[in-house]
């Protein structure tokens, strides 16, 4: 039997995405109506950091124990996978005592590499390329909110970063348009910029990706393990916070995205971040049941 991924956003169909994120609702729903699970039971999820999180982790800590089963948490002090022992290694051994592996780390060879050795499913919850978690629970988000993405105009205004890849792939799977706004020199990988051409489009200037956008997402400037470049970052996105003023070129019904944390008066304002178009907290909400939904789907496959 061939073991499922789920490593990038294309790991999955459209139509899967799209029952993945049914599910998610659903399972939310029931959620609030006291329904239990027992899909993991007598199961261990091992969750590998390499960097640190707090949505990621108790989202999917949360998740496993809301499905029956048992989390283990490795941090990088934690395993001899921070003591220099190979992935492949490291993915053999987990993969013959866990059902599943969710790794959090920089380069996203590394998340690759375990896939590959791995006889369970691996989720990437977090790679310096992207970030697939989080535009399944964004879709979710979207969904509730206003339905279909299909045929929307979503602005993207910040930096081109693995978050910025997952909505390139999102914009092309889902059939939505994406308008990046960078600074010069920011710009997203340039191989997915070619893949999805027919989905996206650029600008060096956020109030035109913002004109009459139907949704507005951002996200912090410097990402972990770019902290020494935060000065040099600040002065290179000046204009891109977005504040009221860019939001009142955005359509009026337009909704607010930020995958957080989130540094109020930087890429967004507090007026903006708590304002009634913002569904953060939703966004964030959100990552609890679209990887419940998305840790079934991996296997039932």
């Amino acid at each position: 039997m061939t073991v499922r991924h789920f490593l990038s956003l294309p790991d999955l169909s459209p139509d899967e995405i799209r029952q993945v994120l049914n599910r998610a609702i659903e399972m939310k729903r029931e959620f609030a109506s006291g329904v239990t699970m027992d899909i993991l039971r007598h199961r261990t999820a091992v969750l590998v950091f390499e960097k640190s999180s707090t949505r990621t982790r108790m989202s999917f800590e949360s998740g496993i124990t809301h499905l029956g089963g048992n989390a283990i948490f490795l941090a990088p002090t934690d395993s001899h996978l921070g003591r220099g022992e190979p992935v492949a290694d490291t993915a053999r051994v987990l993969s013959r005592m866990a059902s599943l592996i969710i790794l959090r780390t920089g380069s996203h060879s590394r998340v690759e590499e375990m896939a590959r050795y791995s006889s369970v499913p691996v989720i990437n919850g977090l790679s310096d390329y992207n970030h697939p978690c989080q535009l399944l629970a964004d879709m979710q988000t979207w969904i509730e909110r206003r339905g279909d993405i299909g045929g929307r105009r979503v602005a993207w205004i910040g930096d081109g970063n693995n978050v910025c890849h997952s909505w390139m792939n999102a914009a092309r799977l889902l059939g939505f348009s994406l308008v990046i706004a960078t600074p010069a020199g920011y710009e997203p990988d340039p191989d997915l910029s070619a893949l999805c051409a027919q989905s996206i489009s650029f600008t060096n200037d956020p109030r035109e990706a913002v004109a009459g956008a139907d949704l507005v997402v951002t996200d912090t400037w410097a990402s972990m393990g770019q902290e020494e470049e935060k000065a040099r970052r600040q002065a290179d996105f000046d204009g891109f916070c977005v504040d009221e003023s860019m939001m009142a070129l955005a359509d009026r019904d337009a909704l607010f995205m930020h995958c957080l944390p989130a540094y109020r008066g930087m890429e967004v304002t507090a007026e903006v971040l708590e304002g009634p178009r913002s569904v953060v907290w939703d966004e964030a909400e959100n990552r609890l049941h679209a990887q419940k939904a998305l840790m079934e789907f991996l296997l039932s496959q």
